[in-house]
């Protein structure tokens, strides 16, 4: 198993993708457009300042092995690398406690 972190331009882009997987018994959770940084708010729950969202589409798939290529290396599957973000530390979610970064494409 691996995991990795993409970053679509938008959710019908995503969802294409995923699509083209066909069967797959990779686990692939949709995060939406992530909180960037967290808004502000007053006691009564008052909106001061709004959040930032980011403007991509985001995903964490927990690859299957057999959804990865064997080359070389472990690579994404075709069509998916370009899309691929990095982050520090699991980010804002993760698969069940398993370590993104022992696990990560």
């Amino acid at each position: 198993m691996r995991i990795s972190k993409y970053a679509f331009n938008s959710k019908e882009q995503a969802q294409d993708k995923i699509d083209a997987l066909g069967n797959t018994k990779s686990s692939i959770v949709q995060l939406g457009n992530i909180v960037l940084e967290q808004g502000q708010y007053d006691e009564n729950r008052e909106e001061i300042t709004a959040p930032v969202l980011s403007n991509k589409w985001h995903l964490d798939v927990l690859w299957d092995d057999a959804d990865i290529t064997e080359d070389e290396e472990v690579d994404h599957p075709y069509g998916w690398k370009s899309y691929s973000v990095q982050v520090d530390g699991e980010g804002v979610h993760s698969f069940f406690g398993l370590s993104y970064d022992k696990l990560k494409l």
